[in-house]
């Protein structure tokens, strides 16, 4: 057999047929699993995936050759986020009893093995059932983030993710469910997509020039996501069209916020994406994130569209077009600032609030150390930078950072929530200012709680070890004693919270973004 000559597709059906009865001689029943470009077989605690004989605009799989570099490109770019699931590739052989994973015959077939799991695993299935979980969600987003900051930057010379690319991409799909779905509901969308390419023209080559455009996962969504080993590992990276993976990682993020987003849960999104971004620190992503979440939506939404259906529980093309629409319409931005001594629940409430109105959250724990160069939960004094970091220098700078952050968010059109102690008049003053240059509604989210709440509280942290904040009793007792209260006008502006009682988070968001409403002019997320 020459592996450079096209197989004939019955043959390569009978093959599979073949290979099954095979298997099923040794594990009993083999379900078969078809795409339309693969075959899977799943057989006792594995799964073998066999490529389809297709040659098509996007992929040629056409001969064995191409099948096996096809195999060893799914194996190495998986491997990368699911190295527990991908286990590798094997030779199916020719045998006297036919196919066979086993013996020394002529090798006939090549399929990636991997490790095999309960379709309930799925993430999709998970939050069906109601077994998907914020903390799941954001430990999948630091995961996420590590994996993108160690990922191959584009290659010199190659146009994958340049403004060209992403604005020929999304004209492309929105003239595809156009042509699906009417003018009257596609061509809104094709025009949004082209006015805002024209704006982002120099976000994109930023970002390409700043090493953001990696070779991603491309196909990030709660279908290719599973539950194994207590966490959620993405498979299934694209690997038939290095175009759909060499991304901006904003578009890997962007995916599963949009899925979240189109299957009413947006509140899990928005967990996920708040981890990404601590973890991570690609705040400069959100000024692209719109477009990236109406792009995606786009797509899945023409996906389902040609498919002419979808899966039970899934969104349909309709849901995908209402997503679009509510992100392109404009809401008016709004800031939140925290204001609290250690441990008086700042950080809780701001997590909370950015998961329930769909947020980004900029938190002085983590971006003072990320500008001293450490990991959110590093330890400062355990490093060369420790007698530095709670400098009034250090302090002044991390506000800085801060209002240029939040600036940049608040144009970009979403709400922000900075957490932050913000102890100081003048440091209330600055972002009070910073919202009514950017025309946003400004609150003070006032934290409260008794001494001997925080103190317990603080001793229970330092314990734990499993948060940014370094404050132990001595830093509390020094703030409370230097902390300026708020102002009379300040005071009409807070939101007052006792956080060692029930807090109605409902009214903490009405009150900040208006009556029933989220960042995108909706009620809130269950």
């Amino acid at each position: 057999m020459n592996a450079n000559t096209p197989t004939d597709p019955r043959a390569a059906q009978a093959l599979v047929e073949a290979l099954r009865r095979h298997l099923q001689a040794r594990h009993g029943d083999v379900p078969l699993i078809e795409t339309h470009i693969s075959w899977v077989l799943l057989a006792g605690a594995h799964a073998y995936k066999l490529k389809k004989p297709l040659r098509l605009d996007f992929l040629d799989f056409s001969t064995l050759a191409r099948r096996r570099a096809a195999c060893a490109d799914e194996l190495r770019l998986n491997r990368r986020l699911a190295p527990s699931v991908y286990l590798g590739v094997v030779p199916i052989r020719a045998g006297p009893r036919g196919p066979s994973l086993h013996g020394r015959g002529l090798v006939v077939e090549v399929a990636v093995k991997m490790r095999r799991f309960a379709p309930r695993a799925l993430a999709s299935e998970r939050l069906a059932d109601g077994r998907l979980t914020a903390a799941d969600l954001a430990a999948f987003g630091q995961a996420l983030a590590a994996f993108h900051a160690r990922a191959a930057v584009t290659p010199a010379g190659s146009d994958w993710g340049s403004a060209g690319r992403v604005r020929a991409a999304a004209l492309q799909a929105a003239a595809g469910l156009a042509a699906q779905i009417g003018p009257a509901l596609g061509a809104p969308l094709h025009d949004w997509l082209e006015a805002q390419a024209g704006l982002l023209q120099a976000h994109w080559r930023a970002r390409r020039a700043g090493a953001r455009v990696r070779e991603g996962h491309g196909d990030l969504h709660l279908d290719n996501l599973v539950w194994m080993d207590e966490a959620l590992i993405a498979f299934d990276c694209l690997e038939f069209d290095p175009a759909l993976r060499w991304i901006d990682v904003a578009s890997d993020a962007g995916f599963l916020l949009m899925d979240l987003m189109a299957r009413g849960r947006a509140d899990l999104g928005f967990a996920f994406l708040d981890a990404w971004l601590e973890y991570g620190g690609d705040h400069d992503a959100i000024q692209g994130l719109r477009f990236q979440l109406v792009y995606r939506a786009t797509v899945r939404a023409l996906v389902t569209a040609l498919r002419g259906g979808h899966a039970a529980g899934a969104p349909g093309h309709a849901a995908y077009v209402a997503l679009a629409r509510r992100l392109m319409a404009p809401t008016r931005p709004a800031l939140l600032i925290t204001h609290g001594l250690p441990a008086s629940g700042k950080s809780w409430l701001a997590r909370e609030l950015l998961q329930r109105a769909g947020a980004i959250r900029l938190r002085s724990d983590v971006e003072r150390k990320r500008l001293a160069g450490l990991a959110p939960l590093a330890d400062s004094r355990a490093s060369d930078v420790s007698g530095d970091l709670y400098t009034a220098s250090s302090t002044a700078a991390t506000y800085g950072h801060l209002a240029a952050r939040a600036r940049a968010i608040l144009a970009a059109g979403w709400p922000v929530i900075v957490d932050a102690a913000f102890l100081r008049r003048g440091e209330r003053e600055r972002f009070a200012a910073l919202a009514a240059a950017a025309g946003a509604r400004f609150s003070i989210l006032d934290c409260h709680a008794p001494m001997a709440v925080l103190r317990a509280r603080i001793a229970a942290r330092r314990a734990r070890a499993d948060d940014a904040s370094e404050a132990d009793e001595s830093v509390l007792e020094l703030l409370a004693a230097r902390q300026e209260p708020l102002t009379g006008a300040e005071r009409a502006r807070a939101i007052r919270v006792r956080s060692d009682e029930t807090v109605d988070l409902d009214s903490v968001q009405d009150a900040w973004l208006g009556a029933g409403r989220d960042a995108l002019g909706d009620p809130p997320a269950p």
